[in-house]
């Protein structure tokens, strides 16, 4: 069996690449996730051989057998990651390592074989440089990166599957949210994850378990939902597809604690850290829906704002839920755009990036 160092990409070019007036006019003003790259990567494991036959491919439809695992038993992962043009019209994608481990971890959750960090890394800069003219221009403009592991095994049983593929497609995008501040809704009807379960692992399972509250959230016309936790109903957790922030009068933030139920966000991390290297006071505790309301009414609590990948920070502007809506004082407030400009400020490469956090690809 060949490591995975030893791991050798083959590489297959799109035979009718989109032509660069086409890719442009793409790429102007993209819907998230609805514009695609020419190609993707494909890497296969087997049991007993491991992972092989590396391919930057054109992208194209994959062809599943019925009874392929993923499609009953949901054995799936997938990570989130985006590419950014510097100002110095280079490519980097941010803390690529850190997806890298997340994705191992979720990996082995979902007890599923865990893909070397270097050979993830390797593949998405891989994709990368096969589609960098699709890495768009403009302030809220990035290639979204989509890396992504299923069971493929041909099989009727509950176990483990013995074969999987994993796959990295892209996507340019722009803004995430539309509108400035966002509107949330307090789910008090379903929750996302409970202890013991897979709650910090990026499956898609959590996701589809999340749909129905995000359309309850759309229902009293939110823009999200915000899930309390499972056992108590009272202490917040995170948002549908992202982390979640308090800002507060003396100037300290918090945000819900790593407990098994939370996904661990790279960009949940990457503000934290910002925060402390900037002196803030940092805490990361349980925080009931009862004391933000309180709080946003007293002016105890100034800002919220929600993070992750897609969104980068996202002001909150007012909580909703069933006996009525609660204003947030600040929103956009000076803490959470502070926090932005110098995440934002890394990833473009405006910053200097002190942390080893730029990952260059080109």
């Amino acid at each position: 069996m060949s490591s995975a160092e030893d791991l050798e990409f083959k590489i297959l070019a799109h035979p009718n690449p989109t032509s660069p007036e086409r890719r442009a006019e793409l790429i102007a003003n993209p819907a998230f996730g609805r514009v695609s790259t020419d190609h993707m990567v494909m890497i296969r494991y087997k049991e007993g051989q491991g992972w092989h036959d590396a391919q930057v491919m054109p992208r194209g439809p994959l062809t599943l057998d019925p009874s392929a695992a993923v499609l009953h038993y949901a054995q799936e992962i997938f990570e989130g990651m985006k590419a950014f043009r510097t100002s110095d019209d280079g490519i980097a994608i941010f803390r690529p390592d850190a997806n890298a481990r997340r994705f191992r971890s979720s990996a082995e959750r979902m007890a599923m074989p865990p893909l070397p960090e270097k050979l993830f890394i390797r593949a998405v800069d891989e994709l990368v440089k096969a589609d960098r003219d699709w890495v768009p221009e403009g302030e809220n403009a990035s290639l979204y990166i989509r890396p992504f592991m299923f069971a493929n095994d041909a099989f009727l049983g509950v176990k483990p599957a013995s074969e999987y593929l994993f796959l990295v497609i892209a996507a340019p995008v722009g803004a995430y949210f539309s509108s400035g501040a966002v509107t949330v809704w307090v789910s008090e009807t379903y929750t996302r994850a409970a202890p013991g379960g897979t709650g910090a692992a990026k499956c898609g399972g959590n996701y589809a378990a999340s749909l129905l509250a995000q359309a309850e959230a759309k229902e009293n016309g939110c823009d999200q939902v915000v899930f309390l936790d499972a056992v108590n109903h009272r202490y917040i957790e995170e948002m549908g597809g992202m982390n979640i922030f308090f800002v507060f009068d003396d100037g300290s933030i918090s945000t819900p604690a790593l407990t098994g139920t939370i996904l661990p966000g790279i960009t949940r991390d990457s503000i934290l850290t910002i925060a402390r290297e900037k002196g803030m006071t940092v805490r990361e505790e349980p925080y009931t829906v009862d004391q933000w309301l309180a709080d946003a009414k007293s002016g105890r609590l100034t800002e919220t704002f929600a993070c992750g990948t897609a969104a980068a920070i996202s002001p909150i502007g007012a909580v909703r839920t069933k006996t009525g809506e609660v204003k947030i004082p600040q929103a956009p407030g000076p803490v959470a755009m502070s926090l932005r400009e110098t995440l934002i400020g890394v990833q473009r490469g405006r910053v200097k990036d002190t942390r080893g956090w730029e990952h260059r690809v080109v």
